[in-house]
């Protein structure tokens, strides 16, 4: 039988075999991946072949071939990486400007991942309803610094479903991943969208302006437009896998554009002369902000650890 993982709880993995049934199947043996090291082998998301059992159940005996995925380092075993999920069209990727903060070292770090592995971005800016009016000029400008480099933003409020509706049709047929930190309000959002789907949610910790984890395991959620609507538990950190530093340029679009024009080929945008990323930096054509993402990164490859602070 092949089917379709739709949810993975740790140990159990939810298939939709191609006729329709759910199996509930484990995975067979010390099953591993080729050249990942990864703390579960299987991601919702994947293709994969099952041998049925006489409990009704399955194992899970190949895994097909992965047209693009979504990675970061484990954040307890930094040799080991987490698959959030596998063969998605693209990514809605929560953030919030307040309650609680989103750094744009995480954002700029989920987009050059994004990037590695050829998945689109779509950036969803959430509880606009409860900014000042200070902090509304502060994510007009970051909409408008990350539309510049090319990526489409949206302003909503997941919880009066202001703004929502505009997002309904760039989800229909498509497999689309949502993420962001704990308590951005992924599950506020799916149930705006998905009224049935009836997510748990949680307050936001008002003493540090910190997310609850409130979804705990991955699952696909089917759209009644056509389509899936991935959801994954909140990240506190986003360790970038498997990347070698001469690569990382071409992960963020403007720096990318901007090196072509370096003196020397192997410039690493960081000190030598005639480098033309160092001068669009200076000159205010590439965001301060990028610019210290890149560099963040740069020293996770120097280093070889994940940040647990992004």
């Amino acid at each position: 039988m092949k089917g379709l993982v739709i949810k993975n709880t740790g140990s159990w993995y939810s298939v939709k075999t191609d006729d329709g049934q759910v199996i509930e199947s484990k995975i067979k043996g010390n099953f591993r991946l080729k050249g990942i090291r990864s703390t579960s082998p299987v991601a919702v998301g994947d293709r994969v072949e099952l041998v049925a059992n006489q409990e009704g159940t399955a194992f899970i005996s190949a895994i097909e071939d992965r047209r693009n995925y979504i990675i970061r380092k484990s954040q307890n075993l930094s040799k080991q990486s987490h698959i959030l999920a596998a063969n998605v069209d693209q990514a809605f990727l929560l953030v919030t400007v307040n309650h609680p903060q989103t750094s744009t070292i995480f954002i700029d770090r989920f987009l050059a991942s994004a990037e590695a592995y050829r998945v689109p971005v779509v950036l969803i800016f959430n509880k606009s309803d409860l900014l000042t009016e200070d902090e509304l000029h502060y994510e007009r400008m970051m909409m408008t610094l990350y539309q510049t480099i090319g990526y489409a933003c949206h302003e909503v409020s997941a919880a009066t479903g202001e703004g929502v509706g505009q997002l309904i049709p760039l989800l229909q047929d498509k497999i689309t991943l949502l993420s962001g930190n704990s308590g951005v309000g992924k599950s506020t959002l799916i149930n705006r969208i998905l009224p049935n789907a009836n997510l748990r949610t949680a307050e936001i910790s008002d003493a540090h302006n910190t997310g609850m984890h409130t979804t705990t395991f991955s699952e696909m959620l089917e759209l009644p437009e056509g389509g899936y609507l991935i959801d994954t538990p909140g990240i506190k950190g986003f360790g970038t896998f498997d990347m070698e530093p001469e690569e990382l340029t071409s992960y963020f679009k403007e720096i990318f554009k901007f090196s072509e024009g370096c003196r020397f080929s192997n410039c690493t945008h960081t000190h030598e002369p005639g480098c033309a990323v160092l001068a669009a930096v200076e000159n205010h054509h590439i965001a301060a902000s990028r610019y210290q993402s890149y560099l963040s990164m740069l020293e996770d490859k120097d280093s070889n650890k994940y940040r647990e602070a992004y």
